[in-house]
């Protein structure tokens, strides 16, 4: 029979972390539901263990070749699913018993409504609680929400969402040209075609540890343009503006990065491929003249400055 859920699980070893995230998928209240592990070329210890869970008839196991590249291993998952919805779930990831009836019920009582999230807790390594903020204050936000979702408000991590399996369909699944952020890509599509529904509890905990998918930070910023970059030619006049700014802000996000870490090539050379879409923006033509300086500048003075403008803005 059809299931209501289908729980897509991309992996690539990290056993230590798959079997409590699998674990968690069996303390579910909700048990209908279909197990789709998307194996990205693992170790033989790793997939060893896969092919333990075989004996479960609601798991199902896709044995790929590595390509090291997330969207492509859930899309693999994706066209595998029969549920009426699809929960995502990383393989270092943790989900609260009551993760899945909880979104099941809010988004059978909210039509208008496609997919839903959750908020998160942080955990490290060895499972205990992160307190510091890792993305800053969370901010809650529902309904229509592409526009704080652009800017930044909006944090949507994906073990927390649940969604309608035929409104990802129409959104075209998970960029596969991206290699880090194809997450926040498909969000962007998802809220141009449907609301959204939180849940404001901590339904999810999220593992922050060494092995983390990507060291390579700048590939999020690369992965952000292109994401607000091919959105441009599909919305209103308003929103494109939108996007625009939202990109030269992302680009001296980057070059101040560089600068900071003293890479004045990799610093000049993102300032440069921003110019066709920031020659207008006033920060940009500012930022060409105060980026390289920033090395050169006390980190205690840039504090102060900091601090000035902060407590001006109160």
């Amino acid at each position: 029979m059809q299931p209501v859920i289908s729980i897509i699980l991309p992996t690539f070893g990290r056993l230590q972390y798959l079997r409590p995230t699998v674990a968690s998928v069996y303390r579910q209240t909700w048990r209908d539901w279909e197990l789709i592990v998307a194996d990205d070329g693992s170790d033989a210890e790793t997939q060893a263990y896969l092919r333990t869970l075989e004996a479960d008839s609601r798991v199902r196991l896709l044995w790929l070749t590595h390509s090291g590249i997330p969207a492509i291993v859930r899309n693999a998952a994706l066209r595998e699913a029969r549920g009426e919805y699809v929960a995502f779930l990383d393989s270092d990831d943790l989900w609260v018993p009551e993760k899945l009836s909880r979104q099941v019920a809010i988004l059978r009582s909210r039509p208008m409504c496609g997919w839903c999230y959750t908020a998160v807790s942080h955990i490290d390594g060895s499972g205990q609680p992160l307190t510091e903020p890792v993305f800053g204050p969370w901010l809650p936000c529902d309904g229509a929400v592409f526009e704080r979702l652009v800017t930044g408000p909006v944090v949507i991590r994906t073990p927390s969402v649940l969604a309608a399996r035929e409104l990802v369909a129409r959104a075209g699944g998970f960029d596969e040209t991206i290699r880090s952020g194809e997450d926040y890509d498909l969000w962007l599509r998802l809220a141009l075609m449907s609301d959204v529904a939180l849940l404001d509890e901590p339904l999810v905990q999220v593992r922050r540890h060494e092995v983390n998918y990507t060291r390579d930070w700048e590939i999020a910023f690369t992965g952000r343009d292109h994401s607000l970059e091919k959105l441009q030619g599909t919305v209103d006049i308003d929103r494109r503006m939108l996007l625009r700014t939202e990109r030269t802000r992302n680009a001296l996000t980057l070059a101040a990065r560089h600068a900071s870490l003293g890479n004045p090539v990799q610093m000049l050379r993102a300032l440069c491929r921003a110019l066709p879409y920031s020659w207008s923006s006033p920060q940009w033509w500012l930022a060409l003249v105060k980026t390289p300086l920033r090395p050169y500048v006390p980190q205690r003075l840039v504090d102060a400055c900091r601090r000035r403008r902060g407590a001006a803005a109160l």
